[in-house]
């Protein structure tokens, strides 16, 4: 599958209550490497195996929870045309250009408030600095993993889960403007028409973003990195245990996507998966569907019981 417009997720920024905790657990729980620091007082991280500048945006803030996500599309070209598509798409508000250098290493970024009330950018630059895997430089016969990983050691940032009210225009900007598929959905309702629950892809991979339906906005329920196997989810139970960490649940298997998962949270309170296994998803799959009845084996597989705080604690 040729991929061109939007490419995959290139950032989430997360705001934390206290800088110091935080960026431990980042680093040295969670085994994201540190990379910049601005003026601001934001810290960029990013994940081993991510060739670009970062993935992971810390700010320091009153209240936790996600500032924005970024999109990395394929050209300045892509962006101008999505730009000017979700401009006439008349869903989202507060549009803006972010100029270059906002972030360091990344080109100017295009931001804008859809229908659930989260912020979304794109953009179609960002510095590669490479893994750390190469002999004889950044991509040059490389080792399968760098030296020197710390903590649960995911290999990239790859989806986040998140909750808002108007689900029906942010599923219509993402699929027609955006030019993602529905992978899967939950419905509900006596003739089960009502979407509560839709996971986008724009790749090959089960989802790159997931909406709830709740009657808030812009809430931010989880962001998931990528671990290479379920004997590794299992081990970041092992360190979520050995580092006192807050767990959520797990370490099981999500119906929807067939992910293998454990879910934790933060120092602030916003909570972290790290998942491995789903399947290949291709424009041309049909989508899953699932009934609300049937909602807690879409979530937690093996034990098909709703967990009350994975849906109710969200920041």
């Amino acid at each position: 599958m040729a991929l061109t417009g939007v490419l995959r997720p290139g950032h989430v920024a997360i705001r934390v209550l206290e800088m110091g905790p935080a960026l431990k657990h980042y680093t040295e729980v969670l085994g994201l490497i540190e990379v910049a620091r601005d003026d601001q007082g934001r810290v960029f991280l990013k994940a081993w195996d991510e060739h670009d500048h970062h993935s992971v945006v810390l700010r320091e803030a009153d209240e936790a929870g996600m500032d924005y996500m970024g999109w990395l599309v394929d050209s300045h070209g892509s962006l101008e045309a999505l730009a000017a598509a979700v401009k006439e798409s008349g869903l989202c508000t507060n549009l803006e250009w972010i100029p270059a250098g906002e972030h360091p290493a990344t080109g100017v970024r295009f931001r804008f408030v859809i229908p659930t009330g989260h912020v979304m950018e794109l953009y179609a630059k960002k510095e590669k600095v490479g893994n750390d895997c190469g002999e004889d430089g950044p991509d040059i016969n490389p080792r399968p993993w760098p030296d020197g990983l710390r903590g649960m050691a995911p290999s990239r940032f790859d989806h986040c889960l998140l909750y808002g009210d108007d689900l029906d225009g942010t599923v219509e900007l993402f699929t027609k403007v955006l030019g993602f598929g529905v992978a899967e959905q939950v419905m509900a309702g006596p003739d089960k028409s009502l979407m509560i629950g839709a996971f986008l892809s724009c790749s090959n991979k089960a989802h790159d973003v997931a909406f709830i339906r709740q009657p808030v906005k812009g809430k931010f329920h989880h962001a998931s990195f990528h671990l290479g196997s379920w004997e590794q989810v299992l081990r970041a139970g092992d360190i979520i245990s050995r580092t006192r960490t807050s767990i959520d649940i797990g370490p099981t298997r999500h119906g929807i996507t067939r992910g293998e998962t454990i879910y934790f949270f933060d120092p602030s309170g916003n909570r972290n998966e790290v998942f491995c296994g789903g399947y290949v998803y291709y424009p041309d799959k049909p989508t899953i569907t699932w009934w609300e009845q049937e909602l807690g084996a879409g979530i937690f597989y093996h034990d098909r019981k709703l967990n009350e705080a994975f849906l109710s604690v969200f920041t």
